[in-house]
């Protein structure tokens, strides 16, 4: 087998098809309700039931890609997007539309289970999973640009025909990459490796609160549009524009977050950028005008996806095997699914501004576990030739500039520290310790 690493982009490819449906859930709901006569309720409910189907993947998948090997998979889940979006796109029947989606979310929750575990098992996780998130923020804005300007051949279905006949494409344009990646222990004949999953305690408070997360950003987006529209008092226009401009303000976070890369760590990333959308959010709920609204969503968009890079980085530290990156991420898929129902009951009872509050203190809480988590699990730079027990970092730098071997490559300041393996020793009995002390001096033997 040969040591050299394969190629990033066919797992960003697979990302993009699994993440797509996600990012164009809007427009999909919105179809929904257009084209099929359903209430704003019943739309967002079919949305909700694509989501948890990919959750559902997720959380079936978890600890099984190995088992399976990623082509297998990558290939079954971007079959399944194909046939099931398909469908939906084909379909008339609003049972049937719902059951097309509920399948193909299952096949784009198969597929981001398998980038998730792979970018867990890449050497710079949080590159790979900002190269993903720009990749399918890009192919969104793309659709958002395309869709409104072409019309729905008769032979299609209703007007939610071409969100998800896009979908569908996406996921049959990236099957070939599907075929670059790994076969997997299942079908090389080899057994998959067991074990419990590490880091337990971390690995759940990070779950929870990813779920809670994007929870509560998903619960302001499903009503982002009626805030713009019936508090702010914008059109629909404008508030098109504001989302158009908001969308590439996070392909400029997502930009910065690549930028940025791992020189804060991720504990500051996590926690500030957290703290800064509860602001965001809080500003964009009590708008009564274009400038708070426009402010708060373009600010929104922006910090959004540069914290959620270090969030699906955080996870996939936790476990080279990407266990825990493709739990975290279906529990975030959680969140996203009941997002806009929660928002819709939430503003309804405590209003617009109320429900931004409410979600601005959530999100400071969730702030602390995972910064937590980010700390507790990001452990101390390696410097050149570092001595873990004694030396400290001076005694580092010298064994690494001066006493080094040569032709031997020594670890690059702030790489990852190795661990220490612990070898039981066993003790000396006293009896041969003293005569080995006490021997008399003479000829070497």
């Amino acid at each position: 087998m040969s040591s050299r690493p394969r190629a990033l982009w066919p797992l960003v490819a697979v990302f993009t098809a699994g993440y797509l449906a996600a990012y164009l859930l809007p427009t999909v709901v919105g179809r929904l309700a257009a084209g099929l006569g359903l209430s704003p309720a019943q739309a967002g409910l079919a949305g909700s039931l694509l989501l948890l189907s990919s959750a559902a993947a997720g959380f079936t998948l978890a600890s099984r890609v190995e088992r399976y090997g990623p082509r297998r998979l990558a290939r079954t889940g971007l079959l399944l997007a194909v046939t099931g979006y398909g469908a939906a796109a084909l379909a008339w029947s609003v049972p049937l539309v719902v059951a097309g989606a509920m399948v193909g979310g299952f096949g784009s929750g198969t597929a981001t289970a398998v980038a998730a575990a792979g970018i867990a098992g890449r050497t710079d996780p949080h590159r790979a999973s900002t190269l993903g998130l720009l990749s399918v923020s890009a192919t969104a804005g793309v659709l958002y640009l395309t869709l409104p300007r072409l019309s729905v051949p008769e032979w299609l279905g209703g007007g939610h025909a071409l969100p998800f006949a896009s979908i569908a494409l996406v996921a049959a344009a990236v099957w070939p990459a599907a075929g670059r990646l790994e076969r997997g222990q299942a079908d090389t004949g080899g057994r998959e490796r067991g074990g419990k999953l590490p880091r337990l305690r971390s690995g759940l408070v990070l779950a929870g609160g990813m779920a809670c997360w994007s929870l509560a950003q998903n619960m302001l987006w499903g009503v982002s549009g009626r805030i713009g529209l019936t508090q702010a008092g914008l059109s629909e226009v404008t508030v098109g524009a504001v989302f158009a401009a908001a969308l590439g303000a996070g392909l400029v976070g997502v930009l910065g977050a690549g930028a940025l890369g791992g020189r804060l760590g991720r504990a500051a990333p996590i926690g500030a950028g957290t703290v800064l959308i509860a602001g965001c959010i809080a500003l964009t709920s009590a708008a009564d005008g274009l400038a708070s609204f426009a402010g708060g969503e373009i600010l929104w968009n922006a910090l959004y996806p540069v914290v959620l890079s270090y969030l699906i980085g955080l996870a996939a530290s936790l476990d080279p095997r990407g266990r825990w990156a493709v739990l975290a991420g279906s529990a975030s898929s959680l969140g996203v699914a009941c997002g806009p129902v929660a928002g819709s009951v939430l503003s309804e009872r405590a209003g617009y501004a109320g429900m931004g509050l409410v979600l601005g203190v959530l999100l400071v809480l969730l702030a602390v576990p995972l910064t937590a988590v980010a700390l507790h699990t990001a452990g101390r730079p390696l410097v050149p030739g570092a001595i873990r027990r004694r030396g400290g970092a001076p005694a580092a730098v010298v064994a690494g500039t001066t006493g080094a071997a040569a032709g031997l490559a020594a670890p690059q300041i702030g790489a990852p520290e190795q661990v220490v393996a612990e070898f039981p020793v066993r003790a000396v009995p006293a009896r041969l310790v003293r005569r080995r002390a006490y021997r008399p001096a003479g000829p070497d033997r």
